[in-house]
């Protein structure tokens, strides 16, 4: 079980963290997870700040820290901080919201493996050491989803981690700036 988000989304990257609404709410999965009652507990879109409100003040370290991933939208510092932590990233909406499908950069490279550009954004996660959490209601889109056994090139996953924002057609901000270390 996850805490959604540290902050109401209409106040998402707004100054007030909840810090103690936040442990209150870590606190109540705490009980239960050490009653038995839950196999693990987690957080998702939490930045370095609200983890660490979690970790110093809670008895529980977070399984997961579930968020945005996409190739060009990719905190690298944010993933760092929680593997130091021993904290699985989990990436949600490889394909951006479905706006990296499009990006002919992404078409040609995604055709030189003779692959997706799908599977090639799953890939890309998987190379990142990330749990990758791909969603479609489409069968044949879920088989082709976990045809991800080729190797992105060391080149091209630099050219990945480089690439220029592309934008989500769900029109979010961009959940995580790589500037905003410790928001």
């Amino acid at each position: 079980m996850i805490i959604h988000s540290p902050q109401p989304w209409p106040e998402f990257t707004s100054e007030n963290h909840y810090e103690e609404g936040n442990l209150a709410a870590w606190k109540a999965l705490e009980e239960f997870y050490k009653a038995g009652k839950i196999k693990a507990i987690g957080v998702s879109n939490f930045w370095k700040r609200d983890i660490e409100n979690i970790l110093k003040h809670g008895t529980v370290r977070p399984a997961v820290n579930q968020i945005l991933v996409h190739i060009s939208n990719t905190p690298f510092k944010l993933i760092e901080y929680c593997q130091s932590e021993g904290i699985a990233v989990e990436a949600f909406s490889p394909m951006g919201h479905g706006g990296i499908i499009d990006n002919p950069v992404l078409a040609e490279m995604a055709k030189s493996y003779n692959k997706s550009v799908a599977q090639l954004c799953i890939r890309y996660i998987v190379q990142l050491g990330l749990i990758v959490l791909p969603k479609s209601s489409n069968p044949d889109h879920i088989k082709s989803n976990g045809e991800v056994d080729f190797v992105i090139s060391d080149k091209d996953m630099e050219t990945l981690k480089k690439i220029e924002l592309v934008k989500d057609k769900n029109k979010n901000k961009l959940f995580f700036d790589e500037n905003m270390d410790n928001f």
